[in-house]
């Protein structure tokens, strides 16, 4: 297996932790009161989600209410966890040393820019599982899009928690990510190189090795089915539930596509990629459940065999036809 070299993820926590701005400015009063909702939020979204996904239980997880700097650190100790699963090279020379810091302070930049986007994350890869709720965030998106507090963050909740019953559905799902990522730099080095006609669509593209290709589109199928599921089920709960439901959506969709200098961040970071991964595995998951119902679409939880490919995600009628 390919060994990676070391990053020093203490330099990338303190490094990330001092770029990333604290948020809005709230008063002791009005933290208090944020992280009791939240926390009270999460504990609602349980249920709910176990009622429209019909998934019978959530992964086992802390629910950690956080702020950036938090978030950040916590990042690393998660990337730290996922990369000692494929290989990672321990720091030994000074050299060695220098280089595993630059490497940390690259990836401090990068979670420093993560961290101001991040509403919620479900982290499966560390010791103790954990779903990440950052309150700064929640609150300047909310604040951003004119929404109803207790409906957005409710809204919010719901999503990481459908996360945590397609874990609890399918434990196997943490090494199963693992191995792929694991597939994605065996072997060469992963390189990347421009495609010799025309301009790249995806970063797809622009991975040289065709070995690499196939575990990113593995990769991106998995994620596309879990990200596009999770948004169709936190939509499913609708008005019943979520008052403003609609305009929740709406507003969030609208801010998801804006264009500018944010898009190209988006576009520098990947995170164009994440946006495709819920529009087209929100499309597989909803062609599925119009088709055959909840049910038949929690087979692809059943096992690594029956997780759509990248191909069934684009044509749902090929997975169906499959299983």
């Amino acid at each position: 297996m390919q060994q990676l070299p070391a990053v020093d993820w203490t330099f990338a926590a303190m490094a990330g932790r001092s770029l990333v701005p604290p948020g809005p400015e709230l008063d002791p009063a009005e933290i208090t009161a944020v992280v009791a909702e939240l926390r009270d939020a999460a504990a609602r979204a349980e249920e709910h989600a176990a009622a429209v996904t019909l998934l019978e239980r959530p992964a086992p997880a802390d629910v950690l209410v956080v702020d950036r700097a938090t978030w950040i650190r916590s990042i690393c100790e998660s990337s730290r966890a996922m990369l000692e699963g494929v290989g990672a090279i321990e720091t030994g020379s000074a050299l060695d040393g220098a280089r595993a810091k630059a490497l940390g302070a690259q990836a401090g930049g990068v979670f420093a820019v993560l961290a101001q986007r991040i509403l919620g994350q479900f982290d499966p890869f560390v010791a103790a599982p954990r779903l990440l709720l950052v309150a700064p965030n929640v609150v300047a998106v909310e604040r951003e899009l004119h929404a109803v507090p207790a409906d957005f963050r409710l809204w919010v909740c719901l999503h990481e928690e459908t996360h945590r019953f397609q874990f609890g559905e399918a434990p196997w799902l943490r090494s199963h990510l693992l191995g792929l990522f694991g597939e994605l730099i065996a072997g060469e080095e992963l390189q990347f190189g421009w495609p010799r006609a025309g301009r790249p669509a995806s970063v797809r593209d622009l991975i040289a090795n065709p070995a690499q290709r196939e575990a990113f589109d593995q990769v991106t199928a998995v994620m596309s089915l879990m990200e596009g599921h999770a948004d169709i089920m936190m939509d499913r709960v609708g008005t019943a539930v979520v008052p403003s439901y609609a305009s929740i959506r709406q507003a969030f969709d609208l801010r998801r596509d804006a264009q500018g200098w944010g898009a190209w961040v988006r576009r520098l970071l990947g995170l164009d990629l994440k946006r495709e991964q819920y529009r087209d595995g929100a499309e597989f998951c909803r062609q599925v459940i119009d088709a055959v119902g909840v049910p038949t679409l929690n087979r692809a939880f059943s096992a690594p065999g029956l997780l759509p490919t990248l191909a069934e995600i684009h044509d749902p009628q090929l997975w169906l036809h499959r299983i």
